[in-house]
């Protein structure tokens, strides 16, 4: 299927879009975690979303991809410019609404614009994520040794070493993998590709850590209206599904579906007919 690409300005920053599918069908804004590049949201992937008749849309958050970059400790900008691009990137397209659909960080932001964006948001699908501001219920912490990872963080590579830098990707990815089989060859073939694209992967990989969030949210996900579907890997070490149930319990409707075996990473290919089924069907309302 034919990927559209073009440049997005938003307030104090250009970003790299791409589209899959008819502008005429109904939008899917795709947002990704952090540090991650809109590579991870694979190519066939999107394009079977397109295939059943969504316009689906990919971008390149600050300092990942080929969007504007800053010095690696350097952000120019905050968690709120994160959130803003996302509206940005709609303007951009001349979307009015969007089924969003966001893992990880990318699902705090599209929370974000459920609570204060309600508008733009045609429906909400959230992968691999936590609740932001106040929840009810008590949150399982993250697995002994992905807490370690951060308690004890390793050196960085020299990120100017493209294997070394692919290699960094691959370790991260198996830490937080689930019980499924770690494709070592595809995640590697994927990492290439993403340092490959990356204007500075030293900035991608420490930038969106040490931003300005701002002050905590204190109003709950209990005033998000859309409709909201919590996609949520019964093997997450770092958000283990009790944030996704929490999700669920929070959001008037929600509904969750888990995923078995699958850990805090992008739906592997071997999940793909049930994520894809699932979102094409939410977005169909």
């Amino acid at each position: 299927m034919p990927i559209t690409e073009t440049r997005v300005a938003t307030a104090g920053a250009e970003l790299c879009v791409q589209t899959f599918g008819s502008p005429e069908d109904p939008a899917v804004l795709l947002i990704a975690g952090a540090a991650s590049s809109m590579d991870w949201w694979e190519d066939a992937f999107c394009a079977r979303l397109a295939e059943g008749g969504r316009y689906v849309v990919r971008y390149d958050h600050r300092d990942t991809g080929t969007s504007t970059s800053w010095p690696a400790g350097e952000p120019g900008y905050t968690g709120a410019d994160l959130t803003a691009d996302a509206l940005g990137v709609l303007d951009g397209l001349g979307v009015a609404a969007a089924h969003v659909v966001g893992i990880s960080m990318g699902g705090g932001i599209g929370q974000e614009l459920a609570l204060e964006h309600a508008g733009r948001v045609a429906t909400l699908t959230l992968l691999s994520t936590s609740p932001i501001g106040s929840v009810r219920a008590t949150l399982p912490p993250m697995r002994e040794d992905v807490a370690r990872s951060f308690a004890e963080p390793q050196p960085d590579p020299d990120w100017s070493d493209a294997e070394a830098a692919v290699t960094a990707f691959v370790d991260g990815e198996r830490l937080f993998h689930g019980t499924l089989p770690f494709d070592e060859g595809h995640v590697r073939e994927l990492a290439a590709r993403v340092v490959a694209r990356s204007t500075d992967i030293a900035a991608t990989m420490t930038n969106h850590w040490i931003l300005d969030q701002g002050d905590p949210r204190t109003t709950g996900i209990g005033a998000i209206t859309v409709p909201t579907l919590v996609l949520h890997g019964t093997e997450d070490p770092l958000f283990p599904i009790g944030h996704g149930e929490a999700i669920a319990a929070e959001i008037p409707g929600a509904r969750l579906v888990p995923l078995p075996g699958v850990g805090h990473q992008m739906p592997p290919t071997s999940v793909w007919d049930v994520v894809i089924t699932e979102i094409l069907a939410h977005t169909s309302r």
